[in-house]
Parts: structure tokens; sequence; C-alpha cells
């Protein structure tokens, strides 16, 4: 008797101990078999999202079972959602459910204008660049602008997290939000000391941006030098505004690194050396170094500037026109001698 009692103990331990293993198994194991990403756009199907899970998880029969005891189905957010391992069916479940993305990093550089920003942002969201580019066009009409380019001013460069769903609404106005945070009482009173228009300074501050690499440490001084040839009537004669009018010119389908004398009249608004006083606005998506650095201008006598062959990305400054030509022809030869067209 004994025998027998002892026997359906140890059965009845197996039998629970199977059926314990495929509940943890369904309901608490872990079942990520490849760590990664998954996308699920709005009006996905069904099956669509299971098609994208599959290549991801260990038991797709399992993981069907908890979705469909959740009504996944109906109760998905569109989204990018990463699988990490040690996720169980019902943390992936809940996680799609609660639509708990991961957000992504988005690198907002210098530029040249809005489209250009737009074909790279869109990579990483779920709107093509078509309906983001409508969209932010359609936004910068409603401010009184033409297109999307004159809201350049707004964005900052930097980096930026936003989720693969972000709409271009939702886009813009982050940035929005940032450029009212940045334009404090004290830095308007710096703006009225300043002499200057917004798009003055912003036109301004993207020169500064590309005469300094984007370093700070010089940003000052470069500011206090064209200010300086501004309110002399002198042409700024910045090199990175006729890089910017060629590429203009051709829609950004070409590139050019050095300025030969041959771009120096392409004729165009922005061209400083064809043109006096401050450009219509800015030739990159700025950095808040850079516009800091207009409004707190370093106060110099400098009128002059050229690239420093001994200390690359950086220059050396005068205000003596013979020293310049002679600062100039250096850095001509170090080019030459590096053969940089």
């Amino acid at each position: 008797m004994k025998k027998i009692i002892l026997a359906i103990y140890i059965l009845l331990i197996v039998v629970l101990g199977f059926f314990g293993l495929k509940f943890y198994n369904k309901y608490l194991g872990n079942n990520v078999e490849k760590e990664g990403f998954i996308l699920i756009p709005h009006h996905s199907g069904y099956e669509q999202i299971l098609d994208s899970i599959s290549p991801l998880i260990k038991n797709k029969e399992n993981f069907l079972a908890i979705a469909n005891d959740k009504n996944l189905k109906d109760n998905y957010k569109a989204g990018r959602y990463e699988l990490k391992e040690g996720m169980n069916n019902r943390e992936i479940t809940n996680m799609i459910i609660a639509g708990n993305q991961t957000p992504n990093s988005f690198r907002i550089k210098d530029f040249d204008d809005v489209y250009q920003m737009i074909g790279r942002v869109t990579k990483k969201t779920e709107t093509d660049s078509a309906k983001f580019v409508k969209k932010l066009d359609e936004i910068a009409v409603s401010k009184g602008y033409k297109n999307a380019e004159d809201l350049k001013k707004y964005f900052f460069n930097n980096t930026y997290d936003f989720f693969w769903t972000v709409t271009p609404k939702e886009f813009f106005s982050k940035f929005e939000n940032d450029y009212k945070d940045f334009w404090t009482s004290e830095r308007i009173e710096k703006e009225k000391q300043s002499g200057l228009t917004r798009d003055q300074i912003y036109a301004l501050a993207s020169i500064v941006y590309k005469e300094s690499g984007g370093k700070p440490d010089e940003q000052k001084t470069i500011a206090g030098l064209y200010i300086n040839r501004y309110k002399k009537g002198m042409k700024l004669q910045s090199d990175p505004t006729v890089i910017y009018a060629v590429n203009k010119a051709s829609n950004f389908t070409q590139q050019i690194k050095r300025v030969y004398y041959k771009y120096l009249k392409e004729p165009s608004p922005y061209n400083t050396y064809a043109n006096k006083g401050i450009p219509p606005g800015p030739i990159c998506i700025v950095d808040k170094s850079s516009l800091n650095a207009v409004l707190e201008a370093e106060k110099n006598n400098y009128i002059f500037m050229c690239a420093d062959p001994a200390r690359p990305g950086y220059h050396k400054f005068t205000d003596n026109d013979a020293e310049h030509a002679r600062n100039a022809k250096a850095y001509q030869d170090w080019l030459n001698s590096r053969q940089i067209k």
C-alpha cells in the first residue's frame, strides 16, 4: 500500500512539474531567441505583427497563446519595440499593448537646408520624407513663411531622442519649444543691444559655426571679427557662404571643399564676396554655442582671419592687410602641398 501511495505521489510530482514547466515557459520563461527591434506601423494587420516578432522569439505558439489571451490583435500600439534577452511572453505583449516604445537617437547636424535634414530624419521614422516635407511646409506657411526651409532657425544642431512613430507636427513642436526656451529675456536683451535682427543673428551664427568647425574655442572671436566688418561696411568675405551659394545653386548635388576665385562671383544673396551685408538667412542649422557667440561677441579689432595650417581647425587673426596676405599665402601653399582641391 505504501508503495502505491509513493508511486502516486511521485507521479503527481512529475505531472505537476510538467504542467508547471509548461506554465513557466508560457508565462514567465525567456522567449527571446535573438535580441532586436520590431517595427509595427499604424494599421498593421495582426499577421504582419506576428511575422515581425517571429524571427526574434523561441516559441511562436506560446507567444500566440498569451497574445490571444490579452487580445493583442485589437489592442496593439504602433511603434518601434526592443526585444531583450530574458523577456517573457507577458512582458513582450504588455509592452506592445502599452505602447512602451524604445526611442531612437536623431543627430541633427549642420545640414545645409531643412530638406537635407528631413531626408536623414525620416530614415528613422514611420512617416516618409514626402509626407514629412509636405507637413513642415504647411507649418511654415501657417507661420507666415514660404516653406520649410524658412523654419531653419527653429532647429538646433544637437542629438535628440524621438520615437519611430513621431509625426512631423510632434517633431517640429519639440524644436519650437526648444527655440522658445533658448530665447530667454536675458538673450532677448542681448539681441536688442547687438543692433542686429534675429535673422541676422542666425545668419552670422551659421557663419561662425562653419568657420569654427563647430568648436567653441574661437567662436566669440570670429563673431567679433564679422561684426567689425559688418559695422565698417566691409564685405564679410566668408568662404563658407561661397560654398553654400555654389552648392545651393546645384540643389546641393555639387559639393565643393576649396574656394577658387571662379566661385567668388556666384550670383547669390548668400555669397558674401559678391554682396555687402549679412546674408538673408543661415547657411546651415546652427548650435546654441554659435548663437551665444554672436550675442556675446568678443570686442576686438580683427577684420581678417585665415586658417592656420600649423593648427588645423584654428585660425590666425589680424587687423593688418599685409599680415593677412602673408597668412593667406601660407595657407594656400599648404593646400597645394597636399593637393587639396
